[in-house]
């Protein structure tokens, strides 16, 4: 009920009139039934303006930091997420993925919207970078259409660091949704799980225009992390 009121009298009615977003395609998300939203991710203010625009509920799987953070923000941060109906995902250890999977194919079993970053965390440079297969395998095996969509401006507005956003206006596309029913039964096979991949953040590219790494975000923030431990100095 409280996701509803968020969306429809408190949050959502503010994002619009704040950030006045540009909003295209949006007639390619399904009226019903399942399917999953894939989209970039380039700030935190993305948990916010997508699913505004959406006329349907969408659950995103959240990472779970979100949920147990100290202090007053992050108790408040973690009182947003549950209310807006989101699921934390443990991303730690060799079991993070299958945990995100199961609990993503539960929401694609009731019929209802997921939403998946690829990338599986915030670009630091406003770059598009490769896709984790998690969202192959649930698109196999449950057999539902995906919709890329890109965020553009969302990483003016609130790049990493920045906790109060920028008041500017931000564009919002969905693409025509994705079916990769040709692949079923294919959610093991690494090939299939990877083209799908690529073809998903391939789509995301020609929405955002954004320039592509064909690394994984993670690795290259914590390579940038292990270089600045070793030269303080480019820290300048």
């Amino acid at each position: 009920m409280f996701y509803y009121v968020l969306k429809y009298v408190i949050l959502g009615p503010l994002l619009r009139l704040l950030f006045r977003p540009r909003i295209e395609g949006l007639e390619h998300i399904p009226e019903e039934g399942a399917a999953i939203v894939a989209g970039n991710h380039l700030s935190f203010s993305d948990h916010f303006l997508m699913p505004a625009i959406i006329k349907r509920r969408i659950t995103f799987l959240a990472k779970a930091e979100y949920f147990t953070g100290p202090g007053l923000k992050g108790r408040l941060t973690a009182a947003f997420f549950h209310s807006a109906g989101q699921i934390p995902v443990d991303r730690s250890g060799k079991d993070a993925g299958q945990a995100a999977i199961r609990e993503g194919l539960g929401v694609l079993n009731k019929g209802e919207l997921l939403g998946i970053y690829p990338e599986g965390t915030r670009s630091h440079d406003g770059r598009l970078y490769k896709g984790k297969v998690g969202v192959a395998v649930m698109a196999i095996k449950a057999q539902v259409p995906v919709v890329p969509c890109a965020m553009v401006g969302t990483f003016e507005i609130q790049p990493p660091g920045k906790v109060v956003p920028r008041i500017k206006r931000v564009t919002i596309r969905f693409g025509e949704p994705l079916d990769f029913s040709r692949y079923a039964g294919m959610e093991d096979q690494k090939a299939a799980i990877r083209a799908v991949t690529d073809e998903i953040m391939y789509a995301i590219l020609g929405l955002s225009g954004q320039e592509y790494v064909d690394e994984y975000a993670a690795k290259v923030k914590a390579g940038q992390a292990e270089q600045t431990k070793k030269f303080p100095r480019l820290r300048r």
